[in-house]
């Protein structure tokens, strides 16, 4: 059972973070300041840890963090924070964060970014070996760009291939739309815009074809899942 260690000083905010990765499956151990977190983070073994970017106690999230690295630490770490500014993502990530999620945010989006720091810290260490992504009858191969679903070359533009290789890397697993602008576009997720639906539409109109059966559904509220026809 995958173990988390939350450093958050808000207790109520604290409480709902655990319960939400309780109920996603995940054990929680909680610690309210810096010092304490990283006691904890440095005396147990964890699989992954939140912390919060704001810490009392004279230890914020970067203290702890960089205190983290320069032990030895690699266990990956969600930086949460109201510091949404792109400067702030940077520094964050740039002291030895895996990922970086501004608040306020949705418990399923926080699961889902967990889930992709779990998966990648499983992946083998010589992932530079993969030359070909499978899901169902759908195949990508990963030298020459190329993308098969069964018997039918699909023609996918560079935006869309990035896309679709993404989605069949966490494929089973819900990806936001925050993930996907992140991972694709490299920038932060604007609400006012459409293009993940646009592109996701003509994505399954080339992927989707008769008779093939649906792979990518939209999960209501959440995101994104690319999976098997039953």
């Amino acid at each position: 059972m995958t173990h988390v260690l939350v450093v958050e000083d808000d207790l109520a905010t604290a409480r709902e973070i655990e319960a939400a990765l309780c109920d996603h499956g995940f054990t929680v151990t909680l610690a309210d300041n810096g010092r304490d977190g990283l006691l904890k983070a440095l005396s147990e073994p964890f699989d992954l840890i939140v912390l919060d970017r704001m810490l009392p106690g004279g230890v914020d999230g970067l203290g702890v963090l960089t205190a983290l690295r320069a032990a030895g630490t690699a266990t990956p770490v969600l930086i949460l924070s109201a510091l949404s500014a792109l400067d702030e993502r940077v520094r964050g990530l740039r002291a030895g964060g895996d990922d970086y999620l501004t608040k306020p945010f949705e418990f399923i989006e926080l699961t889902a970014r967990l889930d992709a720091l779990s998966r990648r810290r499983a992946e083998p260490s010589a992932p530079a070996q993969e030359t070909r992504l499978r899901v169902g009858n759908l195949e990508i191969d990963l030298l020459r760009r190329t993308v098969r679903r069964g018997e039918r070359i699909v023609d996918l533009v560079p935006r869309e291939y990035a896309l679709l290789e993404h989605l069949m890397r966490n494929a089973g697993q819900v990806i936001t739309r925050t993930m996907l602008f992140e991972a694709v576009w490299n920038y932060s997720y604007d609400e006012r815009t459409n293009v993940i639906e646009v592109h996701i539409g003509r994505l399954r109109r080339k992927i989707d074809g008769e008779g093939d059966g649906q792979m990518i559904h939209t999960v209501r509220g959440a995101g994104y899942v690319l999976r098997s026809p039953e």
